[in-house]
């Protein structure tokens, strides 16, 4: 069972309260985990992040928040000596996001969906946490993005990456690397705790649902999956579960809204009483994520 650990409460600290320039990291440990030949995990404080070594650079798949830039990067040095040359981003969020201008001035290239640098270039306003996030520098944008699917080369790796949209947010993409047999989820995928879905950045429980499925189609019994939070890794049994967790609430849900019942009543009605104690002990409790569906999901109406 997942429990909110010291370091994630930490990090959703940060995300929720306002720049990670204000927080303090000295805490935080920046550790890796191999998942297949020249791919490993590094988790700290933030979205855990992907990296992939090819024969002519590193390709990275999110960066956390820039304090952390400098430790990251060791943790690359400690196992290839070659350069980052791509960070991706699977979605806008600033502990996706928030080493994006250091890695540019450390000469990658960053790459997202044409959303991720919209939502950057425009700064946002998260409802669920009451925050103001100001608008990204130039050199915190995205230099290349795509609108449906993108593929890199990368020195026996081939990266794969394809939009999922109105899931997590309306950015999300998913990273597939083919010959590793190993997916990055992002966002769409909190393991172990009752997701953050951002209806204020076009997110939905119905598309993340959809998203989810996604993966799984092109999952088998070997694959690896390095998830936004929790894990970091998950097989395809894992994701499953978590499927059928979203499934179930978002049905669970849509029924009692179509029944004209209100947020208090479906509350009281304990409809994910059967996964709170395995789900519920995450940054968000069982009452208030079924709020911030309820609340997304009547606003889409």
């Amino acid at each position: 069972m997942m429990r909110m650990t010291p370091l994630l409460a930490a990090a959703f600290a940060v995300f929720v309260s306002g720049p990670a320039a204000a927080q303090d990291f000295s805490e935080v440990e920046i550790r890796s985990t191999r998942v297949a030949d020249g791919v490993w995990a590094i988790v700290g404080a933030g979205g855990n992040i992907g990296v992939v070594e090819g024969e002519d650079g590193v390709f990275v798949i999110d960066d956390q928040y820039a304090p952390l830039t400098e430790q990251i990067l060791d943790a690359i040095r400690t196992r290839t000596h070659r350069p980052v040359r791509f960070v991706f981003n699977t979605h806008w969020h600033g502990d996706h996001t928030g080493g994006n201008e250091n890695m540019d001035a450390a000469g990658a290239v960053i790459v997202a969906h044409d959303n991720v640098r919209r939502r950057l270039s425009e700064g946002q306003f998260m409802e669920f946490f009451g925050r103001d996030v100001p608008p990204a520098p130039a050199a915190a944008l995205p230099v290349v993005t795509f609108s449906d699917e993108v593929t890199f080369h990368l020195g026996g790796h081939t990266v794969n990456a394809w939009h999922v949209p109105n899931a997590h947010t309306d950015g999300d993409a998913v990273v597939h690397l083919r010959e590793a047999n190993v997916i990055h989820a992002g966002d769409l995928v909190f393991y172990g705790m009752y997701p953050f879905i951002d209806y204020d950045s076009g997110g939905s429980l119905s598309g993340l649902v959809e998203a989810v499925e996604a993966i799984l189609a092109r999952t088998d019994g070997q694959t690896a999956i390095i998830v936004g939070h929790g894990g970091p890794v998950i097989d395809r049994d894992q994701l499953a579960e978590y499927r059928d967790l979203l499934a179930t609430v978002h049905e669970r849900l849509s029924a009692r809204i179509a029944e004209g019942q209100d947020l208090q009543a479906i509350q009281a009605a304990g409809i994910t009483a059967e996964f709170d104690e395995r789900w519920g002990g995450g940054f968000i409790g069982p009452e208030r994520w079924i709020e911030m569906n309820f609340l997304g999901m009547t606003a889409e109406d």
